[in-house]
């Protein structure tokens, strides 16, 4: 949609091809239907939240960074509002209206919006010269765009095709995987952590190992599921530490993440000290959500049922470390249909930075999460969508 808005602007005459009912339905369901657009960050924070390739984006982000879009979507009529982490929403709370702005600004633009209408290939020689429908109707174009997604949320349309059409001719096309996804887990023992589903942890800290490096994923919110773990802090990991076939790691959380382990040993000596008597388990709900008790205590091999007065100053040590460091096996990230973004995609080295033109085929332009450019969560991934489709859309308009 901005691609298109963006041709139009060029003074190009456009055909927006859209192989659903509707426009926009991924942009529907994003920030839980209300529609995380972009986030209010400095240019050099941006960028550094950027995970693949982040200096591709110079040339067009400082063409239309965070800040244009905001003032131009809020010209063209929608009212914004700015909620904690930087993160723009729709007044309204609304993804539908973000919706209706851009299909307005399309209409104002007298954009040929073509709904229910597959496109099955490219018309390419040396140049492109138009796309072939899934009905067999060929469209001339002097250029066209590609903005057909990853393979994430597959039910919204976004199949893979615009990175079918790539690798059919000739440019190279990075191996996709799920992003911005939960992971599969068990407890160390192998065992099933569905359990805990449902447990919401707030103010954690959530560090991920795999073979020898370490992912420090910070402070903040996590969820148990019936397979494993999800939640911002690690859709973020999924980012950084992806998982592949039988590839395993280890996630570490702090309970505590304001207190030093010394800090922890001396508070847990002086709830052992108020309540001598009282069983290990009833004592360290004071120190964590109660469906997790067992499991911490578990985790540094002593029995929940075992009496304060017994514990020995090495298992205090021990269940320090389990709340400092309690470990989780990951054994998977879960699937595109529940991944936000896809990593992967037709390779930036392939792409003119500011234009988003393939350097082999004239008139062929690339935008959004096609593209090998991903990002954390947080109105980032949006803001690529935005940036790289008002390059792609003026100069495709300006041919």
């Amino acid at each position: 949609m901005m691609a298109a808005i963006s041709a139009a602007d060029a003074g190009a005459r456009v055909i927006l091809t859209e192989k659903n009912e509707k426009l926009g339905k991924k942009l529907y369901i994003t920030g839980k239907g209300r529609c995380n657009l972009t986030n209010s960050c400095d240019h050099d924070d941006f960028l550094q939240s950027v995970v693949s390739n982040p200096k591709f984006l110079y040339s067009s982000f400082d063409a239309f960074d965070n800040h244009d879009f905001v003032r131009w979507i809020e010209k063209e009529g929608l009212p914004l509002k700015l909620e904690r982490g930087g993160r723009f929403f729709p007044r309204s709370d609304r993804s539908s209206d973000v919706i209706k702005i851009l299909s307005d600004a399309l209409l104002k633009r007298h954009v040929d919006v073509r709904l229910n209408t597959e496109i099955k290939d490219l018309i390419v020689s040396d140049h492109v010269s138009g796309i072939v429908l899934k009905s067999g109707e060929s469209i001339k174009a002097d250029a066209v765009i590609v903005a057909t997604g990853g393979l994430s949320y597959q039910s919204t349309g976004s199949t893979g095709d615009g990175l079918r059409w790539a690798k059919e001719h000739g440019l190279l096309v990075r191996a996709c995987r799920p992003s911005l996804v939960g992971y599969k887990a068990t407890f160390s023992d192998g065992s099933s952590v569905a359990s805990l589903a449902g447990l919401s942890l707030k103010n954690v800290r959530a560090i991920i190992k795999k073979n020898r490096k370490t992912c420090d994923l910070g402070l903040g919110e996590m969820l148990f599921t019936h397979t494993g773990v999800s939640g911002p802090l690690i859709l973020t990991g999924s980012c950084y530490v992806p998982l592949q076939n039988d590839e395993t790691a280890t996630l570490f959380i702090d309970w505590k993440p304001a207190l030093s382990i010394e800090q922890v040993e001396a508070r847990l000596l002086r709830e052992f000290d108020s309540h001598k008597n009282m069983a290990l388990k009833n004592v360290m709900t004071s120190l964590l959500p109660s469906a997790a008790v067992r499991y911490v205590i578990s985790a540094a091999g002593i029995s929940a049922e075992t009496a304060v007065h017994d514990v020995t100053k090495n298992e205090r040590k021990k269940l320090a470390e389990s709340l400092k460091a309690f470990p989780l096996t990951l054994t998977g990230l879960c699937g595109y249909n529940e991944a936000v973004i896809t990593q992967g995609g037709v390779s930036v080295k392939e792409l003119n930075p500011a234009t988003m033109e393939s350097k082999k085929i004239h008139g062929l332009f690339f935008a959004g999460e096609v593209i090998d450019l991903d990002a954390v969560t947080g109105g980032y991934n949006l803001q690529i969508a935005w940036t790289t489709g008002r390059a792609a859309g003026l100069a495709a308009g300006a041919i």
